[in-house]
């Protein structure tokens, strides 16, 4: 299961790509002497788009086979294993999930309305202490 992007996100992505690459083309088009500035220009473009792509791709957070995994472009992905979860903590609307050895901190504000839903669901479903969840175990 995918835990999606809020489209705003991905959108603001796509554009900022298409403005660098634009802005790119023309610097390139319009200047006689190019200077390095002008490639730089190409270059943010491409990995705005690349970022999109990527993000459009694997979305924020996949969650199967019993683990939760923070998609992150550039290699700052984290995963952790769901039955290992002994404490969430909920904070100005962000989760920290931790484990003996690890904590995954996920952003709601980047999540979708309908793909929070079902984050606090699975989330709501782990078998912990109600001073340890700020989901209450009755689902």
């Amino acid at each position: 299961m995918k835990i999606k992007f809020k489209k705003k996100r991905l959108r603001i992505n796509l554009i900022f790509g298409m403005v660098w690459l634009i802005l790119g083309i023309l610097s390139i088009v319009t200047d006689e002497d190019l200077r390095w500035t002008d490639y730089g220009y190409l270059i943010i473009g491409i990995l705005y788009l690349g970022h999109y792509l990527y993000d459009l791709t694997y979305q924020y957070l996949t969650i199967e086979n019993g683990t939760i995994q923070k998609n992150g472009l550039y290699g700052f992905g984290k995963k952790i294993i769901l039955e290992e979860i002994n404490w969430i903590k909920k904070f100005a609307g962000d989760y920290t999930l931790k484990t003996e050895q690890n904590e995954l901190k996920i952003n709601t504000e980047l999540i979708d309305k309908d793909s929070l839903n079902e984050l606090n669901k699975i989330l709501a479903e782990l078998n912990l202490p109600s001073k340890k969840t700020p989901f209450t175990n009755n689902v």
